[in-house]
């Protein structure tokens, strides 16, 4: 085949599909998966399979409220939530160190999504994983073609069982046709399993967060009329947010604000953070209250601690407070130095001097600043991805 035709295949690719998607729960915040996923579904039907978890539940009102939330969702069967994307809610038991309940979600999890690709007439699938969890199924469906889409070392995080979590994620990269990384780093640490590994880093919702910029945007009433600065933060408060450096930002500027927007994990204790006065945890809001948030930002703080997990993390926050126009402190990881619009901080001294600079440079939205981000769109990224697809479909003699 020629060149010119093998890449006429590979620019086709990705349309007119039936894909499988193994995911986060599509109703929590839009994360790169759902950014991903609705832009193919333009052109593909995409069956969004809610999270079969990476951990085994504890017995604390946060799991047993999500247990539930999971048997309600599984009694609506298989819904339509935008056109071309239906979401289907498992049931499956995650206590992944026991074989004989793997082998039970073997069983139960490919009768579940058989039955609604079958509900859904789906032909010729591709499977797409974002999930290791989804090992015990993926490749076991029919599928023409298997994605593993890795955007997490998930063996790295804390609540789950890393030594299981690996051996499945190593399972599903020995049947991956193609896995797709968003962090170099991640793509070195695959590749060794799966030579066909490729990086696609994640792109940018620009015109939802470049919002920021536009004076017509209103500031919601709870941050309004904070004492200036205000350092801002949105994000879930999970164990690898460095909240020592928060309140450092805190008491370096008893005179602004430090504004919080987010759940806090389960296992994350803020009562620090709490006790400091000019420190205000707002909650969790909507998508489309964020760029009014950020347009009351003076900085936004990227506070990552640094291990493992983070190392090979690509926080798409970063790219969001960037759309937005806002001057970003980041811990030092290798993703946000890459980006190259950020000031590193290396220790919690360095990440207040930090925002000193942003301070006297200039702080707020700025529409030049927001500009330098959008070329990371999400279209342009999915561009990346349809061609490695593509590319990948035709080497390994698949039809498109």
């Amino acid at each position: 085949m020629r060149r010119s035709e093998e890449m006429d295949l590979a620019r086709r690719a990705l349309r007119g599909r039936d894909l499988v998607v193994f995911s986060n729960d599509w109703d929590g915040d839009p994360l790169s998966k759902v950014h991903i996923m609705r832009i193919l579904s333009r052109d593909n039907r995409v069956l969004w399979v809610n999270s079969i978890g990476n951990r085994a539940p504890k017995a604390n009102a946060h799991d047993v409220k999500r247990i539930w939330n999971k048997l309600a969702k599984f009694t609506e069967g298989v819904r339509e939530v935008e056109p071309n994307l239906f979401v289907l809610a498992p049931l499956a038991v995650p206590f992944y160190g026991s074989e004989a309940v793997r082998a039970l979600n073997r069983s139960l999890l490919r009768a579940q999504v058989q039955r609604a690709m079958r509900q859904l007439h789906f032909k010729r699938p591709i499977s797409w994983s974002f999930l290791p969890a989804s090992a015990p199924v993926s490749g076991r469906l029919g599928e023409e073609f298997v994605v593993y889409h890795c955007v997490d070392e998930f063996s790295a995080f804390s609540d789950t069982n890393g030594r299981h979590i690996a051996e499945m994620e190593e399972q599903l990269l020995k049947r991956a046709d193609l896995v797709i990384t968003s962090a170099e780093r991640l793509r070195e640490n695959k590749a060794r399993v799966n030579p066909s590994t490729v990086l696609v880093r994640h792109g940018v919702d620009f015109n939802h967060f470049a919002k920021a910029c536009d004076a017509s945007t209103p500031i919601p009433a709870d941050i309004a009329n904070l004492p200036k600065p205000i350092l801002g933060f949105f994000g879930l408060v999970a164990d690898w947010v460095d909240t020592e450096a928060i309140a450092a930002a805190a008491k370096a500027h008893p005179e602004g604000s430090v504004v919080i927007i987010g759940k806090v994990a389960p296992d994350v204790d803020p009562s620090a953070l709490k006790a400091l006065p000019n420190v205000h945890f707002l909650g969790r809001k909507s998508y489309s209250e964020l760029p009014g948030y950020c347009r009351a930002f003076d900085v936004a703080l990227m506070p990552f601690r640094v291990n493992e997990l983070t190392l090979n993390a690509n926080p798409l926050k970063v790219r969001e407070y960037l759309a937005a126009g806002l001057p970003v402190v980041s811990s030092d990881i290798p993703e946000v130095r890459k980006v190259g619009l950020c000031k590193l901080a290396t220790d919690e001294a360095d990440f207040v001097r930090k925002i000193d600079e942003c301070l006297a440079e200039g702080a707020g939205p700025s529409r030049e600043r927001a500009e330098r981000i959008r070329h990371e769109s999400w279209e342009a990224k999915v561009e990346e991805i349809r061609q490695h697809v593509g590319e990948a479909m035709v080497k390994a003699g698949r039809g498109l």
